[in-house]
């Protein structure tokens, strides 16, 4: 039966106006997110399709969204932008931890950049002179076991934020996050650059599954 053939009671969104989001199946929030089917597909079939993708793939891209037939950019981008912002609010550490205080701090700030990532991926966080948070940036975006960013971009930022202080951190998507000789090279770099130009590197945190490495607490910085 196709969503319009329902009776009213029953669609999705008026369910959803009566007795709220938690009474609908992860198949009736996605028809309410996709509005409507194709030619060819109804929206239940279609969302049952989308959810059975999503149950597999965790976290698709676009272009692996798009292969879905009755999926066009609108919808898929719908999605994409539904779930990422899910995914920040669920991450996220309070509104009011403005100001990182620790590794620990900036750890929990960050983890929501990394989630479900099998690249690895280069940010920095910009500081004021209190250690408040005034802007973040993704660098490098690289292959699963190779990243590569120049001191250059770093510092560009740094003075483009006006910023007093960086954090570095980047994550290992196989878990372990014991820095190899490269990450050691980089970030003794990083730093001698900082010290020349009075622009601090803080720390350099490894981000890994449910863990991190910071070279601040482990005396390298």
């Amino acid at each position: 039966m196709k969503l319009k053939e329902l009776p009213e009671e029953e669609r999705p969104r008026e369910r959803l106006k009566k007795y709220g989001a938690a009474s609908l199946s992860n198949i009736e929030l996605l028809e309410i997110l996709l509005r409507s089917g194709t030619k060819t597909k109804d929206v239940k079939t279609l969302s049952e399709e989308v959810l059975m993708y999503l149950n597999e793939k965790e976290f698709p891209t676009l272009q692996e969204l798009l292969k879905i037939k009755g999926l066009g950019d609108a919808k898929a981008l719908s999605l994409l932008a539904t779930y990422e912002l899910g995914k920040r609010l669920v991450l996220s550490p309070s509104k009011d931890i403005v100001q990182i205080t620790s590794p620990n701090t900036a750890y929990l700030y960050t983890k929501k950049f990394f989630y479900k990532k099998q690249q690895e991926c280069f940010y920095c966080l910009y500081l004021n002179p209190q250690k408040q948070i005034v802007g973040e940036k993704l660098l490098f975006q690289g292959t699963i076991d190779k990243s590569t960013v120049h001191p250059r971009e770093v510092f560009k930022e740094a003075y483009r934020m006006g910023a007093t202080g960086i954090i570095c951190f980047h994550n290992h998507p196989s878990g372990n996050v014991t820095p190899s000789q490269n990450d050691i090279l980089f970030t003794n770099q990083l730093v001698t650059i900082g010290q020349i130009q009075e622009l601090p590197i803080l720390d350099h945190i490894i981000v890994g599954k449910d863990n991190y490495y910071s070279f601040m607490e482990h005396g390298e910085i």
